[in-house]
């Protein structure tokens, strides 16, 4: 993490991770406990989960996994009601969890269509509706929202995932006009290509093409994407909302 948020102190802070499990989520989850907040996170593999939990056990904040399917309304209630509870506030919410269901149109069935659009955009519906009234009443709150580069120009053979991302940054602008006279702040990072487990499968002639396209000439890693979300969240950012922060090393230039 860069020395820049090292006085940061989010100590006084609760955050909740949605889709914290692996991957950026994971790293988003580990880098709010390095800066002492509170940190919560959910996903639906209960013992990848608690391991993730048990693995984070020694951060600077405490770190607690909670399972819950976000594509739900009823578990998304559960789930802040439950943080709630135990903390008395939720004042950073990353939604973060996100599905592919990748088919060509002609062949994406209406399941793989519906599937995407759960998690990866009402799952951001259902947990806003859960966190936000507590936000409104503290006046004061942080969202965040994972899209992606796809959801801002499209890929072949995935109209479910940039439909569903690019639904996510309306969304997000729509919030933060609705709620920013109340100190909250909503805002968007769209990630490029990311070392993950997905982009791990790839032949190296795949990644090579890849990286052609991107200036920086290398993929991005989850931790880029955790610091984006750190200055986000921090008082650096408190008069940024709106906005679509891209974390893809010049892929796209709009």
């Amino acid at each position: 993490m860069s020395d820049l948020f090292s006085a940061f102190d989010f100590s006084a802070r609760t955050a909740l991770v949605t889709g914290g499990t692996r991957g950026i989520g994971r790293a988003i989850t580990a880098s709010l406990a390095e800066q002492g907040a509170r940190v919560y996170f959910c996903g639906t593999n209960r013992e990848l989960g608690e391991k993730v939990e048990q693995e984070l056990s020694g951060s600077k904040g405490p770190v607690h996994f909670l399972p819950a399917d976000i594509s739900s309304l009823d578990q998304a209630k559960t789930l802040v009601d439950t943080i709630l509870e135990r903390e008395g506030q939720l004042d950073f919410l990353i939604n973060n969890a996100g599905i592919t269901r990748d088919n060509i149109f002609l062949r994406m069935k209406e399941q793989e269509w519906d599937e995407v659009m759960a998690v990866n955009l009402k799952g951001c519906f259902n947990c806003t509706r859960a966190a936000v009234k507590s936000m409104v009443k503290k006046r004061f709150g942080r969202l965040i929202y994972l899209s992606s580069v796809v959801g801002m120009m499209g890929n072949a053979g995935q109209a479910n995932y940039a439909a569903s991302k690019a639904g996510i940054i309306g969304f997000s602008k729509s919030m933060a006009r609705e709620l920013a006279s109340r100190q909250i702040t909503s805002n968007v990072i769209a990630p490029g290509y990311i070392e993950t487990e997905m982009t791990a499968g790839m032949t190296e002639k795949a990644k090579e093409e890849m990286m052609s396209l991107i200036p920086a000439r290398r993929l991005g890693t989850v931790d880029d994407v955790a610091q984006a979300v750190i200055f986000l969240v921090s008082p650096l950012a408190s008069y940024i909302t709106g906005q679509v922060l891209q974390v893809n090393g010049g892929l796209l230039m709009p």
